[in-house]
């Protein structure tokens, strides 16, 4: 029988694998970049910064938030993982907030093709 801290690894190892499963279903056209840089800009830009470099002014004390232009995405790069990392905020202390409650998922979506606009290709 596994102990609760197997069971808990497992159910960690399961839920990561499943973040980047999911396929972005809103094609990366001019007006979902177009609607993704204004979400981003009311949105995202306190604590990512202008330029999306994590520089922003309202990031929690201690808190610095990744550069979305470099090549290092540590919480997943596929656009799967993004859409998830936006909808469901970051885990375990939650400094990124889940954002589900204030955008819709196309929403959500126009974001994750403005930031693969302006992050690595």
């Amino acid at each position: 029988m596994a102990g609760p801290v197997v069971i808990v690894a497992i159910i960690a190892i399961a839920t990561v694998a499943a973040r980047g499963q999911i396929a972005n279903p809103v094609p990366p056209a001019p007006k979902s970049i177009a609607a993704g840089a204004q979400l981003y800009q009311k949105y995202c830009k306190a604590c990512h910064g202008e330029d999306a470099t994590g520089d922003g002014p309202l990031a929690p004390k201690d808190v610095h938030p990744p550069n979305l232009r470099d090549t290092e995405w540590k919480y997943g790069a596929s656009d799967g993982e993004i859409f998830v990392n936006i909808r469901d905020g970051i885990p375990p202390k939650f400094d990124m907030k889940s954002w589900k409650s204030r955008l819709t998922t196309t929403d959500i979506w126009n974001v994750v093709n403005y930031l693969r606009s302006i992050g690595p290709q």
